[in-house]
């Protein structure tokens, strides 16, 4: 790439990416140029990767190719590591796609790992690591958030125990994971659970169960760089993700002291993005829910005309150097 170029912005997504169609969109606003891929593709063929080391002044040097772009790795300005999807190689027998599997994530996610002098949006090892609901809690407690009472365990008395000491008590999964039975995919709500409902089957896995916040709304707070957009959610939802429509978004201004608590949070990480899920009590305080390091936030800039793709852009367009994990 010429010097005179403008550097790209490498963009890791699926193919079908409402959001990172809206954040791309701003970039090209911005006339800056953008190399969007998909690791999934490797598997076809579509995507190629060639990385030398030790050969020059930079760490890492080659080149990233898709079907229509190709990019110097050591030009990449910055990388929104969006809703990649590693290659499940389907063509292959099941032990040459096991091989083939690890060799992509290890060699093209070691590749983009070694990359430097250029900001990720997030770097996949740092959501990693902020990714986990226990470490997440104490780091909140921590930093002075409101928390719930909570417990995570595998004792089935613990759990009766904890459920009858504070009488509504809702379960929590500690991560999302694909999950179907009989054909049919599945999910997990947050929802009440009764100490009757224990039984020693949870003795197989920790559970995450958490004393009920007598809320008034939820408030989901996306942080961008150094910017802030907090928005109430109202619905008589227990978990408002279970139905969209009917929801309604009213934004907000959170108090200083919690916007500067949930930048220190992300700070404490190496985050420059987060989406935080939290309860207002009806006796107006904010309880801290959980993060989701690269959360959804696209339908709240449909429902409330925040500009929140034109941060990511513009922080994205800066490319401001990245600490190396």
């Amino acid at each position: 790439m010429a010097a005179t170029e403008p550097r790209p912005v490498l963009v890791a997504t699926e193919a079908a990416d409402v959001t990172a169609d809206m954040v791309i969109d701003r970039l090209n606003q911005r006339d800056v140029p953008v190399v969007r891929f998909d690791p999934a593709d490797m598997a076809g063929g579509e995507l190629t990767v060639t990385a030398r080391f030790g050969a020059g002044d930079a760490p890492v040097t080659g080149w990233l190719r898709t079907p229509s772009r190709r990019v110097a790795l050591e030009d990449a300005r910055s990388v929104y590591w969006r809703r990649p999807v590693w290659p499940a190689y389907e063509h292959l027998d099941d032990a040459d796609a096991q091989f083939a599997a690890a060799q992509t994530r290890f060699g093209l996610g070691g590749v983009l790992h070694a990359l430097e002098g250029c900001l990720w949006l997030n770097h996949p090892l740092r959501n990693l690591a902020a990714d986990y609901k226990p470490h997440q809690l104490a780091v909140a407690r921590r930093m002075g958030l409101t928390i719930a009472p909570t417990v995570v365990t595998n004792d089935p008395d613990v759990a009766r125990e904890f459920i009858t000491t504070y009488g509504q008590v809702v379960y929590k999964t500690l991560r999302w994971t694909p999950y179907e039975r009989d054909g049919t995919a599945m999910t997990s709500w947050t929802d009440l659970v009764s100490a009757d409902e224990v039984d020693e089957s949870i003795r197989v896995a920790p559970h995450l169960f958490q004393a009920r916040v007598d809320k008034q709304a939820d408030v989901r707070v996306l942080v961008v760089g150094r910017r802030v957009f907090a928005v109430r959610i109202d619905s008589d939802l227990l978990d408002w993700r279970r139905d969209y429509s009917a929801l309604s978004y009213r934004v907000i201004d959170l108090p200083v002291t919690l916007s500067e608590a949930l930048l220190a949070y992300l700070e404490h990480f190496g985050l420059p993005s987060g989406s935080f899920d939290m309860a207002l009590g009806r006796d107006g305080a904010f309880h801290w829910l959980e993060l989701n390091p690269n959360g959804q936030w696209g339908f709240l800039q449909e429902g409330t005309g925040l500009d929140m793709a034109g941060a990511f852009a513009d922080l994205l367009a800066q490319g401001e150097r990245d600490d190396p994990v």
